[in-house]
């Protein structure tokens, strides 16, 4: 039983928090043994607001994690806090005031505001959409694509390429089945740009037991370990055939495993143009 003391995240914002409720995120995972206590403090408008909020805060085991885009806002909540000793993290003081010192253009400073639907926002648009259109093996689209992902059944190729799709890069799979030969295409294209797909045996059996229950399936042998270490076996053949790096997603994130393929693919790219 953990018996530690429970410190608390006080999450103030002039929008929804979302920005700095994802840092908190990531802020906790590095601290696994130590409970929290997440409090919001969202549409922050006035230094009242401010006020009530770090006297929530005072005299407690806690942290003010605050993204507020208004300097005079920023400042009060620096003096409040040391007012009151309570630890705070300014998520957006300094990155705002760096930015705007080396492009020379002030911020707009508007809470809430929303990235612009640019160029950059209809490239990941179409990238998504590409995910989708090519999943699975489905069409072909591997030559057109910036990473192929190959790998068996359950190895997360759908949600990573969705998500590679968020980070723009258009992302094909093609699923590994025993005694199936994948596309010849597969052994045309770019090789740099493929990235295997491997999973530890007994999880991959879980998920697939998971799966066959949920869907009330009649097919064991999809779930069965002796089946598994096989398909494993002929997938991990055909990565060699393709010289293809290989990521055991056993345990990562999506997350995780998307930016070891963005660095992997790049990297190896990098490596193909030097002469």
């Amino acid at each position: 039983m953990n018996d530690r003391e429970i410190v608390e995240l006080h999450i103030v914002s002039d929008s929804t928090g979302e920005t700095a409720a994802r840092l908190v995120a990531a802020l906790e995972a590095q601290f696994p043994e130590q409970p929290f206590e997440e409090i919001r403090h969202p549409q922050i408008e006035t230094i009242d607001d401010l006020q009530l909020a770090v006297n929530r805060a005072r005299g407690r085991p806690a942290v003010m994690v605050y993204t507020l885009v208004d300097r005079e806002l920023r400042e009060a909540m620096r003096t409040l806090c040391r007012s009151a000793r309570v630890h705070y993290c300014d998520l957006l003081g300094h990155p705002i005031e760096s930015i705007a010192r080396v492009s020379g253009m002030a911020a707009k400073m508007k809470p809430g505001a929303r990235p612009p639907l640019n160029s950059t926002y209809f490239k990941r648009m179409e990238a998504i959409e590409f995910a989708v259109k090519f999943d699975d093996g489905v069409g072909s689209g591997l030559r057109e694509a910036d990473i192929v992902l190959a790998g068996v059944s359950r190895t997360s190729k759908t949600p990573l390429s969705i998500y590679l799709g968020y980070l723009g890069y258009k992302a094909a799979n093609v699923p590994l089945v025993k005694g199936i030969t994948p596309p010849e295409e597969l052994f045309e294209i770019d090789a740099t740009k493929i990235v295997g797909l491997t999973i530890d045996a007994e999880r991959l059996a879980e998920i697939r037991q998971a799966r066959v229950r949920s869907m009330g399936g009649p097919n064991r042998h999809y779930a069965e370990m002796v089946e598994i270490y096989d398909e494993l076996d002929e997938a991990a053949a055909l990565h060699r055939r393709l010289g293809c790096p290989v990521i055991d997603v056993t345990g990562q994130s999506i997350e995780e495993t998307a930016h070891r393929v963005v660095r992997l693919v790049a990297r190896r790219r990098q490596e193909a143009t030097v002469p």
